[in-house]
């Protein structure tokens, strides 16, 4: 199952839940804010949430995950360059917002890393490093369900921005072309701020005919 739910602190982000339906467990995708929001949606539907994945460090994709943390004991996990960004509320944009964030006890992973289901070995999302709209941008990805959860790198008809620190235009066309348009057509992109799209969609698109 992939369920999302808009989320609206500064900004309104998609926080995504990947579960497992053979196991109800799995893992929840950028909490960006309402903390209490997400845990009744886990509690009502009796979620067993095994981890936190950050696609990328700004704030607007955390906001609610060390409180979800708190309750849940369970790891926050982001891609080694994100440390930059979730110790550092400059980098990660909260600084300009009402409260500074700066998330501890974070779990630090390599590109092409696996995140296992304890549960049941065959599910996983797999980490691969795509920096451009920041230095620690991540997709999480499953060849199987078709579906790579990309964080802010691409929207639906829409390209990244990559004025904020640590972005790179070149870099970023570097990446959403080598590693997330290389992927079957048939995959389903689940981004932070629209809705979903797939590779093959993106193909047809103005920007991509510009840029690409």
């Amino acid at each position: 199952m992939i369920y999302c739910q808009p989320v609206s602190g500064m900004f309104t982000t998609n926080a995504y839940f990947y579960i497992d339906d053979s196991t109800n467990s799995g893992f929840i995708i950028d909490p960006g804010a309402e903390s209490d929001l997400l845990l009744n949606i886990i509690y009502s539907n009796d979620l067993n949430i095994e981890q936190i994945l950050l696609t990328h460090g700004h704030f607007d994709h955390f906001g609610a995950a060390q409180k979800i943390q708190d309750e849940l004991k369970i790891p926050i996990c982001i891609h080694e360059e994100g440390k930059e960004y979730v110790e550092n509320p400059i980098h990660n944009l909260s600084a300009n917002s009402s409260s500074s964030i700066i998330l501890e006890n974070v779990t630090y992973l390599k590109n092409h890393y696996r995140i296992i289901s304890k549960y049941n070995n065959k599910f996983y999302l797999e980490l691969i490093h795509i920096p451009g709209h920041t230095t620690d941008s991540s997709m999480y990805y499953n060849e199987n369900d078709n579906v790579a959860f990309v964080g802010d790198m691409i929207f639906k008809n829409a390209m990244a921005i990559t004025n904020f620190w640590g972005g790179d235009f070149e870099i970023w066309i570097e990446n959403v072309s080598k590693k997330i348009l290389t992927l079957p057509k048939h995959t389903v992109l689940l981004s932070g701020h629209t809705d979903q799209t797939t590779v093959g969609d993106e193909l047809t698109r103005p920007w991509y005919q510009q840029y690409i």
